[in-house]
């Protein structure tokens, strides 16, 4: 067994013993150092965003003190969800190893393939409207003329 997936399973097993969340877990690491671990505190928290992957780029950021992840890899228990790959995503980590696929989720009744089934659906239609484009591009505008502004 990968010695990264190991801490993530032990991460993940330490959320769901303590009654914080499912069954996920994940750890990041830089140059073969972990440096950020995190898992599974929807339920500790009562926040729908405190997942594993999202709580280890909170610690891996806080370790770095930055919030660019670039030349980290993430080990994760589960594929991640639209939101984690998002917040992956923009934090620059290179390289995801996941365990379980989003099918081996559902079975044990978690819904992420519901988000990836929306554009097909037309659900994403039912739940996004533009509202007021033009007042926030004015917002856009006064931050687009910011110098030595960091665009993340």
């Amino acid at each position: 067994m990968n010695k990264y997936m190991e801490l993530a399973i032990a991460e993940a097993q330490k959320g769901i013993r303590n009654g914080h969340g499912g069954p996920f877990g994940s750890v990041i690491v830089k140059n073969g150092v972990v440096i950020g671990k995190g898992h599974n505190q929807v339920v500790k928290n009562q926040d729908p965003t405190c997942h594993g992957e999202i709580m280890a780029i909170h610690d891996a950021c806080h370790t770095l003190g930055s919030f660019d992840l670039s030349d980290c890899e993430i080990y994760t228990t589960a594929e991640p969800c639209p939101m984690c790959l998002g917040a992956i995503m923009w934090s620059n980590i290179k390289k995801v190893y996941y365990g379980c696929n989003i099918f081996d989720t559902e079975v044990i009744g978690f819904r992420d393939n519901v988000f990836y089934e929306m554009n097909k659906t037309g659900q994403k239609d039912k739940l996004l409207k533009e509202l007021d484009r033009e007042q926030c591009l004015k917002l856009f505008d006064e931050y687009q003329n910011i110098k030595d502004k960091v665009n993340y």
